[in-house]
């Protein structure tokens, strides 16, 4: 009998969205849908692994292994998993706040490390769960709750912070351009390391429609206009860019090494020094 194609309805949940009507976040959802069904990874291979806030909801809607865990410290719980369990695909769900503020130290180390896993980031430069203050990425001179008047301090800019860094895959997307969201998470899955889609996803609770109309009327598909995502320099200029937004594959390194093949390399060699059968031998050994 030949296996089932598996399609997005399979990566569906029955848990109820409770996500605002007009989120960023919905396009997100989908493009995920359909970039899994396009790899054809059973729900039992997938591990989708959230902090806390808006965007974080994300696991209860995806037909996979599922963790919604504390604010900020998704990237280590995900690092943990794609380390002890390399046959898992693991994707990670976070916003703004979640990822460049509280969970900022992880992010640097993550980067770091250069895990396997896929880290789709929903920028909305706002914090939307705890009803509308400014975040990390939210432009100076915008109203919020926190500040009225106008956010008084200057954004962060994730994509030149992630570049520095020297993240391996670094891409930027639109949540209402899900065709080529969807394209660029089945590219993050099957690059072989830390994979970052910064992802303008607009909330319309706190930041108004607007916001869609300004990405779809600003935007700049790099990915048509040819951009050699292998130029470091090209990625740099591409991440200054303040006239328009990019979305595109921006930076891609391939020859960079990956934790997993670092602990693979390494498991090999402690695997020649000495075997133990059970834990108590390995606990004697500290211990003695």
């Amino acid at each position: 009998m030949a296996e089932k194609v598996l399609t997005a309805k399979d990566y569906r949940t029955d848990v109820q969205n409770i996500w605002c009507p007009g989120c960023g976040d919905f396009g997100v959802l989908n493009a995920i849908h359909q970039a899994v069904a396009e790899l054809q990874i059973p729900p039992q291979d997938l591990a989708v692994i959230s902090g806390i806030g808006c965007s974080s909801r994300l696991p209860g809607y995806v037909n996979a292994y599922g963790f919604n865990t504390i604010h900020g410290r998704a990237l280590p719980i995900a690092t943990g998993v794609s380390a002890s369990r390399p046959d898992l695909r693991v994707l990670v769900a976070g916003g703004d706040g979640d990822a460049y503020a509280i969970g900022a130290g992880h992010f640097v180390h993550a980067l770091r490390r250069n895990p396997n896993l896929t880290y789709i980031v929903m920028d909305n430069s706002v914090y939307g769960l705890t009803k509308g203050q400014g975040s990390p990425t939210t432009p100076v001179g915008d109203p919020t709750k926190s500040q009225p008047f106008g956010h008084s301090e200057r954004p962060l800019n994730p994509l030149a912070w992630a570049l520095a860094l020297e993240v391996t895959f670094l891409a930027q997307a639109f949540s209402g351009q899900v065709k080529q969201l969807k394209d660029l998470i089945v590219k993050g899955m099957r690059h072989e390391g830390f994979a970052l889609i910064n992802v303008k996803s607009p909330c319309v609770t706190f930041r108004g429609n607007q916001e869609y109309n300004y990405y779809r009327e600003h935007g700049w598909n790099i990915d048509k206009d040819g951009h050699d995502y292998h130029d470091r320099e090209a990625a740099f200029r591409i991440t200054q860019e303040k006239e328009r937004v990019p979305f595109g594959l921006i930076w891609q390194d391939e020859n960079a090494v990956s934790l997993g093949k670092q602990l693979e390399l390494e498991r090999e060699k402690y695997s020649k020094v000495r075997q133990y059968d059970n834990a108590d031998e390995v606990l004697r050994t500290f211990f003695a």
